[in-house]
């Protein structure tokens, strides 16, 4: 797991980096930390350099502040996680646009922060599980994380990711390989809950702009299986 911990202050961007170190010896993971004094840092780092699995972020910087940095972050990369440190709760609100994993409170316990780690390390898991599917008589893997939505056209379903892929499979077969991240939605619909940005009575709105129908009766359901799952 490779960690970037962006805080302009020294003594607690040390003090972060040796709770880390600490986890990952308790939990027996491989972790590698980099440590950046401003967004700005570390988005020049960043602009190179993509590898990042977590991104532990003070939200209180000089020029650029944590969540603005995320904002960008997120433009290009909705795989990587991102837990936010602050001293303050009014920032909270602004975590769910960028689908923050987790708000720390300073002065950061290490208990809290392991728990987060663990949440963060759970998550990571789960993002390498992949959907096998055979096209063109090869096989492509396509990460879960990677999904927004998979829907039904005719006899054929398009598995919407980092580019659109469609096949001649029923939309049933295919939901036995997902995992609870994804939700049934009437009968040609399963979305990717963790890309769901705000949810009415009749559409879906998803992070990257994408509108879809809500089918009849998938409201209330679909909101249940959101609190669930956050």
């Amino acid at each position: 797991m490779r960690i970037a911990i962006c805080d302009d202050s020294a003594h607690d961007s040390q003090f972060i980096q040796e709770l880390v170190t600490q986890w990952a010896h308790s939990r027996e993971v491989p972790v590698q930390t980099m440590c950046f004094s401003s967004a700005e840092r570390f988005l020049f780092h960043y602009a190179q350099d993509k590898g990042f699995d977590l991104l532990l972020l003070d939200v209180e910087m000089g020029v650029m502040d944590g969540v603005t940095m995320a904002k960008r972050i997120r433009r290009e990369d909705q795989a990587v996680q991102i837990i936010f440190i602050t001293g303050y709760s009014d920032y909270i609100a602004e975590g769910y646009e960028v689908a923050a994993l987790h708000y720390l409170m300073k002065p950061v316990s290490g208990e809290k922060l392991f728990r987060a780690l663990d949440r963060a390390l759970e998550k990571q898991r789960q993002d390498e599980r992949c959907l096998n599917l055979e096209l063109s008589g090869e096989m492509v893997r396509i990460p879960f994380y990677e999904i927004r939505y998979l829907d039904v056209s005719k006899n054929y379903v398009t598995v919407h990711a980092g580019s659109d892929h469609c096949i001649k499979r029923s939309l049933g077969e295919l939901e036995k390989t997902l995992d609870e991240r994804f939700f049934r939605a009437g009968r040609s619909l399963i979305l990717n809950l963790k890309y769901i940005r705000r949810v009415t009575k009749t559409q879906v709105h998803l992070s990257d702009g994408t509108v879809l129908a809500l089918p009849r009766g998938a409201y209330e359901p679909l909101n249940r299986a959101i609190i669930l799952h956050t």
